[in-house]
């Protein structure tokens, strides 16, 4: 069985689409498999109560059939940092609840994959004392770094990836998200590979959205999946 913490770099470096595509590509290997995203800020209001659209995507692309509160446990309107969400909303983001109900989705399903989805970048903040590198070791999973390649993006990488090890974290490895078809994107990551340990595990190739490539990345997830069984 395979279980793993995403984190990225910085919000919006792709986090969810690369979540929801590995679950998906698990659900299509016939694996039983499910995503967590503990906490969301950033929600619309729906006739079932607060609804994060990152949240949901994961939910989609899960094999297993879960309700939305069971993969979203802590939802916030506003779309700023989740500490500053709860403390405006009342509410103590309790890890020791995050991690009571991963582990029992964990010990009901008995999942083959499965996927724990941090908020924005490594060193977010959750309240006053604690964040996502203490919400990641609570809950006692490898972590996965998810890099997107653009300007500063090799300063990101590096200083995530050392303040993950520094903490005394497991990191099983960094993705590539490769938004642009260039040399210099090709060269910024030869150059975080050049500089750490830590393996590349996998490119995924969003700088073509045509229906044509969909195969391209379909094989892409594949081999990332198959690399991530594989070190588990």
């Amino acid at each position: 069985m395979s279980h793993y913490f995403i984190t990225a770099t910085d919000t919006d470096a792709g986090k969810t689409f690369i979540s929801s595509m590995l679950l998906q590509t698990a659900s299509e290997s016939e694996l039983k498999c499910f995503g967590y995203k503990p906490v969301a800020s950033g929600c619309e209001k729906s006739t079932d109560g607060l609804r994060n659209d990152d949240a949901l995507q994961i939910q989609a692309a899960s094999s297993i059939d879960l309700p939305y509160e069971q993969i979203n446990t802590y939802s916030f309107k506003p779309a700023i940092a989740p500490h500053i969400a709860a403390m405006d909303s009342g509410v103590a983001i309790d890890l020791t609840k995050i991690t009571h109900q991963y582990l029992e989705l964990r010990k009901r399903y008995q999942p083959d994959f499965s996927l724990v989805e941090g908020v924005g970048g490594w060193m977010v903040p959750l309240d006053e004392h604690c964040g996502i590198p203490e919400l990641a070791k609570s809950l006692e999973l490898p972590i996965l770094v998810v890099v997107k390649i653009k300007l500063g993006c090799i300063n990101h990488a590096l200083l995530t990836i050392n303040a993950i090890r520094a903490q005394g974290l497991s990191i099983k490895g960094w993705i590539a998200n490769a938004v642009l078809d260039d040399s210099v994107s090709q060269a910024n990551i030869q150059a975080i590979q050049q500089r750490t340990e830590v393996p590349l595990l996998g490119t995924i190739s969003l700088y073509n959205n045509r229906t044509d490539n969909d195969s391209q990345k379909q094989l892409e997830f594949k081999k990332l999946l198959a690399a991530l069984t594989a070190i588990s």
